[in-house]
C-alpha cells in the first residue's frame, strides 16, 4: 500500500517542486496535491521524474477562496465556470502525468438544482479526463469544516456514482471527514469498497498528524487492505508544529503495522 504526501499541507515551507523533492527524501511512495495552477507545470514534471514518484490527484481550482467558494462543481449557474475549472485540471495534470482529477462540489447549501449540476460537471469531467488516460475523483467533505458543501457524506457520493456509471469515477475516502460524518469507518468501507479509488488520513479532531485522536490507523489500514483495498493512501494532514520532517515519526509505525499486518 503506497503513502502519498498531499502537498497542498505538508512541506508548505517549500516552493512546490521542492516539496516533491523532500517527500522522495522522507520515504513517501508518491505524492498528491490541492491547487498547482501558480506552477508551470513543466517545473513539477521535472521534480516528479527527477524523483520517480507520481502525482497521485490534484484539485480543480476551487473559484473565489475570499467570497466564501469552495469548488463550483455542483453550483447551479456556474456550468461554464465549472467547465473552466475541469478543463484547466485535465490539461494541467495530463501534463505533469498525473494519475486522478479531484472534482471539487462546492458549497451548494442544498440549492435545487445542484445534484444536477453536479452531476452533469462530472460526466464532463469524466470524458475529458479519459480522453488523457486519467480518472475524477468526488470527495464527501464534512459540514462542521465546510458548512453547506454539497458532497458530505460516503453514501450520497456513492449514489452519485452508481448513477453515472463511469468506470473512471470514483470516491476518495478521507478517514478524517468520514468520522466526523458518521464514523463507523471500517463498515462503510467495506460497504463502499468497489466505488473507492484513493483514501486520505489524518488525526480527528484536530487534523494533524495521523497518530492520535479517535482513529488508530495502525489497526484500520490493514483492515482496509484486508478487505480487498490496494490503491495508495494519502497523508493529508496539518502538522501540529508546522514541521513536517519533524512530525513523521508516525510514518514508520504505520508501514511496520501494514507490514506485520
Amino acid at each position: 500500500m503506497r503513502i502519498s504526501a498531499n502537498l497542498g499541507f505538508l512541506y508548505t515551507d517549500l516552493p512546490l517542486p521542492d516539496r516533491i523533492r523532500a517527500a522522495a527524501r522522507d520515504g513517501f511512495d508518491a505524492v498528491e496535491c490541492h491547487f498547482p495552477y501558480d506552477i508551470p507545470a513543466a517545473a513539477l514534471r521535472a521534480a516528479l521524474d527527477e524523483t520517480g514518484l507520481e502525482m497521485l490527484a490534484l484539485n480543480t481550482a476551487p473559484g473565489d477562496l475570499a467570497a466564501g467558494e469552495f469548488g463550483l462543481a455542483a453550483l447551479p449557474g456556474r456550468r461554464d465556470d465549472a467547465r473552466a475549472a475541469v478543463a484547466q485540471a485535465v490539461a494541467y495534470g495530463a501534463g505533469i502525468g498525473a494519475a486522478h482529477v479531484h472534482v471539487m462540489a462546492g458549497r451548494s447549501g442544498g440549492a435545487d438544482g445542484a445534484e444536477t449540476a453536479f452531476r452533469e460537471t462530472l460526466a464532463h469531467a469524466c470524458d475529458l479526463a479519459a480522453a488523457q488516460g486519467m480518472g475524477v475523483l468526488i470527495e464527501p467533505i464534512n459540514r462542521r469544516d465546510v458548512p453547506g458543501y454539497h458532497l458530505h457524506s460516503v453514501e450520497q457520493a456513492a449514489e452519485t456514482v452508481t448513477a453515472l456509471g463511469r468506470d473512471t469515477l470514483r470516491i476518495m475516502f478521507d478517514c478524517y471527514h468520514a468520522q466526523i460524518e458518521g464514523g463507523d469507518l471500517t463498515r462503510r468501507f467495506e460497504a463502499h469498497l468497489p466505488l473507492i479509488g484513493h483514501v486520505q488520513i489524518a488525526a480527528v479532531p484536530d487534523r494533524g498528524e495521523p497518530d492520535g485522536g479517535e482513529i488508530c490507523y495502525e489497526r484500520l489500514l490493514p483492515a482496509f487492505r484486508a478487505a480487498g483495498y490496494r490503491s495508495a493512501v494519502g497523508a493529508e494532514y496539518r502538522p501540529r508544529r508546522g514541521d513536517t520532517r519533524g512530525g513523521l515519526g508516525w510514518l514508520p509505525r504505520l508501514r511496520k503495522a501494514l507490514a506485520d499486518g
